[in-house]
């Protein structure tokens, strides 16, 4: 049995990315604008409770406790180099790691452990299958509503809030970064390093080599997952216009992924050399865009 996973955009925080220097230079949120996000996130989980409530539904107003940011996370953040290099040691991009490290890279079945677990998740679970297609339901309905009343954005669906949310990061960054005639500079330097080392680099603007590596070991996990489950074709089909491609998560045992992670961490360990001068530039302004983007939707 596989499940479906969030948009491709939103399976890992970005890991990689960052840059610094040119005028536009995003800034990171004021303390006061991140309180106010904060207050947000329990306003809009507040509206999904109270329309849950009324077409019948039991839900609980609840928002994940927020851990501290370690000067290792802040580091790698910037682009540092040391800090980087120390992340994809060990974890390679952060995409099979999560078999091998569930706590520590915070995966589904780690997160059903956690006693800091949404408890709307037993609730779902305690339903049959029939209600828990109501449930879903009700809760797009519900999203939709809290999503205009609270952030004041016109959504479809709960997965909708999601995919917005990786579209305006997607348009963002765009903007603001793939201009940048130094970041361009640095990112063309970095594919031509990663080309002579034998890998595959089809676009190569500075949000593309960013997400490069990470991109193609989420394929490499969907091709996995769409290999152990017969109901779904072995070729992932196009992402729907204004959506992210879904990955089919695959079952693996500790075991069974390491060869995935060894492999990753080599490709992590080489993008991360070549782009050893396009990082500390690329990485600030890529994080603030991201603190931006998570204060104007509230998660």
């Amino acid at each position: 049995m596989t499940r479906k996973t969030l948009p491709t955009a939103l399976l890992a925080l970005a890991v990689l990315c960052g840059c610094g220097g040119a005028a536009e230079t995003a800034a990171p949120p004021s303390p006061s604008a991140t309180a106010a996000a904060k207050d947000k996130k329990h306003q809009l989980e507040a509206a999904k409770a109270d329309c849950m409530k009324q077409k019948g539904f039991k839900y609980v107003a609840w928002v994940k406790p927020e851990q501290p940011q370690s000067d290792e996370d802040r580091r790698r953040d910037a682009g540092d180099h040391q800090a980087m290099k120390k992340y994809r040691e060990k974890y390679g991009f952060g995409v099979f790691a999560e078999f091998i490290y569930p706590k520590e890279m915070n995966a589904p079945a780690a997160q059903r452990e956690s006693p800091n677990q949404d408890p709307n998740m037993k609730i779902q679970e305690a339903l049959s299958e029939a209600q828990l297609g109501a449930y879903h339901k009700a809760k797009d309905v519900c999203m939709v509503t809290a999503g205009k009343q609270v952030l004041g954005v016109t959504l479809k669906s709960s997965l909708d809030y999601y995919n917005q949310i990786a579209l305006t990061r997607k348009r963002a960054t765009a903007a603001t970064l793939d201009g940048d005639p130094k970041l361009v500079e640095l990112a063309g330097a970095m594919a031509t390093c990663l080309k002579g080392k034998g890998y595959a680099v089809t676009d190569t603007g500075p949000t593309a080599m960013a997400k490069r590596g990470q991109d193609a070991f989420y394929k490499e996990q969907d091709k996995v997952g769409r290999e152990q489950d017969d109901s779904v074709p072995d070729v992932a089909p196009p992402a729907k216009k204004g959506e992210s491609q879904p990955i089919n998560m695959p079952s693996l045992t500790a075991e069974q992924a390491k060869p995935y992670l060894a492999k990753e961490i080599k490709a992590a360990l080489d993008d991360l050399e070549c782009g050893k001068d396009f990082y500390p530039a690329f990485a600030p302004r890529k994080s603030a865009i991201d603190a931006q983007v998570r204060a104007q939707f509230a998660y």
